[in-house]
This record gives structure tokens, C-alpha cells and sequence, in this order.
């Protein structure tokens, strides 16, 4: 029975492996994972019942200078989700030196209070001397409630680092009922898989500038062999970007697809029907109304 919980956020800079982590922890995948920097552009929340402990990690975009109105809001969101909860895991490279988002972020925790775990990630991509001096350098540079290395891609630390955090765990009853993993809807959830294999499969700056909407999410068939019926809009700002996506012959969109569709599967255990359209939609990061409608709003 739960009778404990407690709220974790997950912070880095871009590309470190923040989704990559929640992934791990909850062990579904909840959160899309790209070799592509700001990947993530909402906050998320990922659920882990462990004993009497409910685990409500946080997953954060990348922090990081923003450029347009969208880059603003993801920033704002980082900011918001490192105030106001149990703990925080400031995730980092095995690089040994304090890169200056880290810096950035360190003075935003330091302002709140929250205590703070330092995750070294990727471990599994340096010799154990590195991140020794990984060690040594955000030591200096803040006082961490404890240090863990990990692996999140491999899995290595993370049971560890559950354990690590039962401390911060208060008394209460669990914030989630019990089998939910995430707090996205299921349409937020197939957006963001279509989105992840733009991300995949373009190059560039294309998929950077795409947001995509489900227009129709619906179910048939019976409770033993169900089928969802999913119609998804991808909008670019660019004419030109509109062509790459569906590429000649439509091959690129197919693919794009297929691979969307063999995620949302798996994600929603039923047979998927997906159907993709295109449109342009110009400079859409760079207006507020345009962001605010594609479910980027605070």
C-alpha cells in the first residue's frame, strides 16, 4: 500500500539523457529519445510505485539558450519544475568540467533550496578515472546531497538511485492511481512518438521546426482484439520542409509512419490504423497564439 511519496525533477542540458532516464526508472517509454538536442519540449511526469513509495519523477526539456517563443517556454518550464519538489537530479555528461547550462542551473537550485543529487550519465562511454574528475569538479562547484553514477541507456546505477532517493520520500498517499505510468494523455503520448521519428528520420533544422496534432483518436472492434483509429497533422513552417517530409513519392512520410505506428502499438498494446497529413504553418515557434495551440502553454 502506498502511504509515501515524493516529486523528482530531472535537469540538464540538452541531449544528456533526461528522457533516456524516466524511461528506465518507469520502465515504459513515456518520453521520446533522440540523438537531437531539445527533444523534449513539455514538462512530463513519470510514475514509479516501489514498496510503499510513490516515485513522481519530473522530465524537463534540455536547458538551454533560447531562440524563439517556443525555446522561452521550455526554458520557463526548467525553471518552475526545480522549485517545489523533494528533490532534484541535476543529470550531466562524464565531462570534467561545469558546462555553463549547468552553472545556470545550479544558481536557479541554489535560490530554492531543493535538495540536489548529482547523476553522472553515460558512464558506460569513459574510463572510472573520468568520472572521478567529473566528481571533483561539481563538488567544487556545489554542495550535492549525494552523487550517482549511471548509465541510463544500459541501466547501470539506476536501482541504486531509486534507493538513493527513498530519503526524500514524505508521507501521503500516492498522487497517481496505481498502474498509471505517465500523466500524458494517450493522444499527447502518439504525437510525441510521431514527432520522434521526425526527429529520426529528417535532417537539419526540418523536424526542430514541426509540431504535430492528433485529429481523430478513436477505438473499435472488441475488448479481446481492439483497433484505434489515429489521423495525425504535421505542420512545418516551410513549403519547402513540407516536401522533405513527404518525400518523393510520399516515401519519407510513409516511413515516418510505419515506425510511428510500431511505437504507438506497442505503447498502446492494440492494433493502430495511423493516417498522416502535412501542412505549413510559417514561423509557427515564433508566435505566442500558434505555440499556446500546439499545447505548449505554462
Amino acid at each position: 500500500m502506498i502511504n509515501k511519496n515524493a516529486m523528482i525533477t530531472i535537469a540538464g542540458r540538452p541531449n544528456v539523457g533526461k528522457s533516456t532516464l524516466i524511461n528506465a526508472l518507469t520502465g515504459e517509454k513515456i518520453a521520446i529519445v533522440t540523438n537531437k538536442p531539445q527533444t523534449t519540449r513539455n514538462r512530463l511526469f513519470g510514475v514509479l510505485n516501489r514498496g510503499d513509495i510513490q516515485y513522481v519523477f519530473t522530465d524537463t526539456p534540455g536547458f538551454h539558450k533560447p531562440r524563439t517563443k517556443l525555446g522561452d517556454y521550455m526554458v520557463n518550464v526548467v525553471k518552475q519544475s526545480v522549485a517545489d519538489v523533494d528533490a532534484v537530479l541535476l543529470l550531466v555528461p562524464p565531462v570534467p568540467t561545469v558546462g555553463t547550462q549547468e552553472s545556470l542551473l545550479l544558481e536557479r537550485i541554489r535560490e530554492t533550496g531543493t535538495p540536489t543529487v548529482l547523476i553522472i550519465n553515460k558512464i558506460d562511454t569513459v574510463k572510472p578515472e573520468e568520472i572521478l574528475k567529473v566528481i571533483a569538479a561539481y563538488s567544487a562547484a556545489y554542495n550535492f546531497a549525494a552523487v550517482v553514477p549511471i548509465s541510463a541507456r544500459r541501466g547501470d546505477g539506476v536501482e541504486e538511485l531509486v534507493a538513493e532517493l527513498e530519503k526524500y520520500a514524505q508521507d501521503g498517499p500516492g498522487l497517481f492511481p496505481e498502474g498509471v505510468v505517465t500523466d500524458q494523455p494517450e493522444k499527447q503520448v502518439v504525437a510525441e512518438l510521431v514527432r520522434e521519428k521526425l526527429l529520426i528520420c529528417l535532417q537539419r533544422e526540418v523536424p526542430h521546426g514541426t509540431a504535430v496534432e492528433v485529429t481523430k483518436f478513436s477505438e473499435r472492434g472488441d475488448e479481446d482484439s481492439p483497433i484505434i483509429d489515429v489521423d495525425v497533422t504535421i505542420y512545418c513552417e516551410k513549403a519547402s520542409h513540407k516536401g522533405m517530409i513527404i518525400g518523393k513519392n510520399g516515401a519519407m512520410l510513409k516511413k515516418i509512419g510505419s515506425l510511428a505506428r510500431e511505437d504507438i502499438e506497442r505503447f498502446m498494446g492494440a492494433k493502430v490504423f495511423l493516417q498522416t497529413w502535412v501542412k505549413v504553418k510559417e514561423n509557427w515557434r515564433d508566435s505566442d497564439a500558434a505555440v499556446r495551440n500546439f499545447g505548449y502553454s505554462e
